[in-house]
């Protein structure tokens, strides 16, 4: 397997940590966004999307880190990143989502980048946008993890889930950012617990090859 992908990249960041929790250890390519080697010919031959992570599995590209991660998940089933019900599934995945669809891509850089250049913001108002639309998702996201607590340390019970790995690159991207969390008590306990673990603290982005000050 060759992974391509970038160290602050959210969504790389959350193949990594399926990785290490699947005990995996892919070959690593850099894909530096802010070079915009994304966009260079040679990799949007393996993701016309020009986005990271890509995942190079005997002659496929796999793309989209959710799809990344269930795939894993198939493939290599233990230990399980998502609960045997089919309802406790779907829980998991919506919370999974709301952070995978609906906060990072108002987050992503590509957006924030847009919002300066054309439209001309300076990035304290990019900043602001930033900080609005991470409170917007990350407020139901606390309600939803309180409501589970009784199971578990992890979002969703005993074990971490598709949830955890999730929730702990976007709680580190809005650290990045400078937004409070002060009101997510239930989700920086959860990020606590994941970061005690091997395969979320070998994840962070300053653990990574292509990491920078």
């Amino acid at each position: 397997m060759l992974f391509h992908g970038y160290f602050r990249s959210s969504a790389s960041y959350r193949c990594r940590i399926a990785f290490g929790l699947k005990g995996l250890t892919p070959e690593f390519r850099g894909v530096h966004l802010r070079r915009a080697e994304q966009r260079l010919e040679s990799y949007l031959a393996l993701n016309p999307q020009g986005l990271v992570p890509a995942l190079e599995v005997e002659g496929h590209v796999l793309t989209q880190s959710l799809a990344i991660i269930e795939w894993l998940d198939e493939v290599f089933p233990e230990p399980p990143l998502l609960p045997k019900e089919a309802r406790a599934r779907a829980d998991v995945r919506a919370f999974a989502q709301a952070i995978a669809c609906d906060i990072h891509p108002l987050n992503n850089l590509r957006v924030l980048a847009y919002l300066k250049t054309p439209l001309g913001h300076g990035q304290e108002e990019v900043d602001q946008w930033y900080r609005h639309w991470c409170a917007e998702g990350l407020a139901p996201l606390e309600q939803i993890a309180v409501a589970h607590q009784a199971a578990g340390p992890y979002a969703f019970g005993e074990t971490p889930s598709l949830a955890d790995i999730c929730l702990i690159p976007q709680l580190a991207n809005a650290r990045r950012f400078g937004c409070d969390l002060t009101a997510y008590p239930r989700l920086t306990d959860i990020e606590s617990v994941c970061n005690a673990l091997t395969a979320f603290a070998a994840a962070k982005p300053a653990q990574q090859p292509d990491a920078e000050a």
